[in-house]
Protein backbone atom coordinates (compact mmCIF):
# COMPACT_ATOMS: atom_id res chain seq x y z
CA UNK A 1 0.00 0.00 0.00
CA UNK A 2 1.35 2.87 -0.89
CA UNK A 3 1.91 6.41 1.47
CA UNK A 4 2.25 10.12 0.87
CA UNK A 5 2.19 11.70 -2.21
CA UNK A 6 5.47 13.31 -3.14
CA UNK A 7 7.11 15.15 -6.08
CA UNK A 8 9.87 13.54 -7.83
CA UNK A 9 11.48 16.93 -7.87
CA UNK A 10 10.06 19.76 -5.28
CA UNK A 11 8.77 22.92 -7.54
CA UNK A 12 8.42 21.50 -10.66
CA UNK A 13 5.08 20.87 -10.67
CA UNK A 14 1.69 21.78 -8.94
CA UNK A 15 0.97 18.75 -6.79
CA UNK A 16 -2.02 17.38 -4.51
CA UNK A 17 -4.39 19.66 -7.05
CA UNK A 18 -7.28 18.30 -9.44
CA UNK A 19 -6.46 17.02 -12.86
CA UNK A 20 -7.38 19.96 -14.07
CA UNK A 21 -5.31 22.81 -12.50
CA UNK A 22 -1.90 20.17 -12.80
CA UNK A 23 0.65 22.44 -14.05
CA UNK A 24 4.59 22.68 -14.49
CA UNK A 25 6.63 25.21 -13.35
CA UNK A 26 8.61 27.35 -14.97
CA UNK A 27 10.69 30.82 -14.28
CA UNK A 28 10.18 33.52 -16.23
CA UNK A 29 12.75 36.76 -16.92
CA UNK A 30 11.05 40.21 -16.30
CA UNK A 31 13.99 41.99 -19.02
CA UNK A 32 13.77 39.53 -21.69
CA UNK A 33 10.99 37.14 -21.04
CA UNK A 34 12.56 34.52 -21.49
CA UNK A 35 10.98 30.98 -19.92
CA UNK A 36 12.86 28.26 -18.41
CA UNK A 37 12.08 24.69 -17.18
CA UNK A 38 13.30 23.57 -14.94
CA UNK A 39 12.82 26.15 -13.62
CA UNK A 40 15.89 28.83 -12.80
CA UNK A 41 16.26 30.94 -9.67
CA UNK A 42 19.61 32.99 -9.84
CA UNK A 43 20.30 34.70 -13.33
CA UNK A 44 19.12 34.64 -16.45
CA UNK A 45 20.17 32.23 -19.27
CA UNK A 46 19.65 33.82 -21.90
CA UNK A 47 22.94 35.38 -23.56
CA UNK A 48 20.95 38.15 -25.07
CA UNK A 49 19.06 39.25 -22.41
CA UNK A 50 19.98 43.29 -21.44
CA UNK A 51 19.68 42.29 -17.30
CA UNK A 52 18.15 44.00 -14.81
CA UNK A 53 15.12 41.88 -14.41
CA UNK A 54 13.92 39.08 -11.96
CA UNK A 55 13.24 35.89 -12.64
CA UNK A 56 9.39 35.29 -11.07
CA UNK A 57 7.24 31.63 -11.42
CA UNK A 58 5.35 30.94 -13.74
CA UNK A 59 3.27 28.18 -14.96
CA UNK A 60 4.08 26.50 -18.04
CA UNK A 61 1.01 25.55 -20.91
CA UNK A 62 -0.83 22.59 -20.21
CA UNK A 63 -1.16 21.92 -24.21
CA UNK A 64 1.30 21.13 -26.75
CA UNK A 65 2.58 19.65 -29.73
CA UNK A 66 4.50 16.69 -30.27
CA UNK A 67 8.17 17.45 -31.06
CA UNK A 68 9.73 14.29 -31.09
CA UNK A 69 8.91 10.62 -29.58
CA UNK A 70 10.10 7.36 -28.89
CA UNK A 71 10.47 4.18 -26.56
CA UNK A 72 12.84 2.85 -23.85
CA UNK A 73 12.54 -0.63 -24.49
CA UNK A 74 15.56 -1.95 -22.55
CA UNK A 75 16.74 -1.90 -18.53
CA UNK A 76 19.80 1.27 -18.66
CA UNK A 77 23.31 0.08 -18.10
CA UNK A 78 24.90 1.58 -15.05
CA UNK A 79 24.83 3.88 -12.91
CA UNK A 80 21.13 3.97 -13.51
CA UNK A 81 19.60 1.96 -10.31
CA UNK A 82 17.10 -0.21 -10.92
CA UNK A 83 16.20 -3.84 -9.23
CA UNK A 84 17.62 -6.18 -11.71
CA UNK A 85 15.20 -9.14 -10.30
CA UNK A 86 12.01 -6.93 -11.18
CA UNK A 87 10.65 -7.56 -14.75
CA UNK A 88 11.13 -4.44 -17.60
CA UNK A 89 8.54 -2.44 -18.16
CA UNK A 90 8.71 -0.19 -21.15
CA UNK A 91 8.18 3.47 -21.54
CA UNK A 92 7.22 6.20 -24.01
CA UNK A 93 9.19 9.44 -23.93
CA UNK A 94 7.65 12.34 -25.28
CA UNK A 95 9.39 15.71 -26.09
CA UNK A 96 6.65 18.49 -26.37
CA UNK A 97 6.85 22.18 -27.79
CA UNK A 98 5.51 24.45 -25.96
CA UNK A 99 4.39 27.32 -28.07
CA UNK A 100 3.55 30.31 -26.03
CA UNK A 101 7.01 29.48 -24.07
CA UNK A 102 9.23 28.78 -27.17
CA UNK A 103 10.43 25.41 -25.57
CA UNK A 104 10.03 21.70 -25.60
CA UNK A 105 10.02 19.92 -22.76
CA UNK A 106 10.68 16.13 -21.96
CA UNK A 107 8.52 13.88 -20.28
CA UNK A 108 6.84 10.53 -20.36
CA UNK A 109 3.84 9.37 -21.90
CA UNK A 110 0.73 8.75 -19.41
CA UNK A 111 0.16 5.07 -18.57
CA UNK A 112 -0.45 2.99 -21.82
CA UNK A 113 0.51 5.03 -24.22
CA UNK A 114 2.57 3.61 -27.06
CA UNK A 115 5.01 4.80 -30.03
CA UNK A 116 1.95 3.55 -32.60
CA UNK A 117 -0.06 6.22 -30.47
CA UNK A 118 1.63 9.24 -31.27
CA UNK A 119 2.73 11.37 -34.32
CA UNK A 120 4.86 14.22 -34.45
CA UNK A 121 2.82 17.56 -34.87
CA UNK A 122 -0.54 15.85 -32.54
CA UNK A 123 -2.02 17.89 -29.65
CA UNK A 124 -0.79 16.39 -26.46
CA UNK A 125 -1.88 17.66 -22.54
CA UNK A 126 0.00 17.53 -19.45
CA UNK A 127 -1.21 15.28 -16.78
CA UNK A 128 -0.25 13.71 -13.22
CA UNK A 129 1.37 10.49 -12.98
CA UNK A 130 3.29 8.24 -10.45
CA UNK A 131 6.93 7.51 -11.47
CA UNK A 132 6.69 4.85 -8.46
CA UNK A 133 5.03 3.73 -5.50
CA UNK A 134 6.50 2.11 -1.95
CA UNK A 135 5.19 1.47 1.83
CA UNK A 136 6.26 5.13 2.17
CA UNK A 137 5.72 7.52 -1.09
CA UNK A 138 3.75 7.13 -3.94
CA UNK A 139 6.20 9.59 -5.98
CA UNK A 140 4.28 11.83 -8.31
CA UNK A 141 5.46 12.97 -11.36
CA UNK A 142 4.08 14.65 -14.88
CA UNK A 143 2.97 12.92 -18.03
CA UNK A 144 1.71 13.58 -21.74
CA UNK A 145 -1.46 12.02 -23.22
CA UNK A 146 -2.76 12.58 -26.37
CA UNK A 147 -5.27 15.14 -26.97
CA UNK A 148 -8.61 14.66 -28.79
CA UNK A 149 -9.52 11.06 -31.45
CA UNK A 150 -7.03 8.20 -30.76
CA UNK A 151 -4.07 8.45 -32.90
CA UNK A 152 -2.88 4.66 -34.79
CA UNK A 153 -0.04 3.36 -36.84
CA UNK A 154 1.43 6.85 -35.22
CA UNK A 155 -0.46 8.94 -38.07
CA UNK A 156 -3.39 10.92 -37.04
Amino acid sequence: MAGTRRPVVTGWFTDDVPDSGFRLLGTRCTACASVFFPRVDDWCRNPRCPGGGELAGTPLSRRGTIWSYTDGRYRPPAPYVSDPDAPWEPYTLIAVELAAEAMVVLGQAAPGVRTADLAVGAEVELVPGVLNEDDEHTWTTWQWRPVGPSVEGGRA
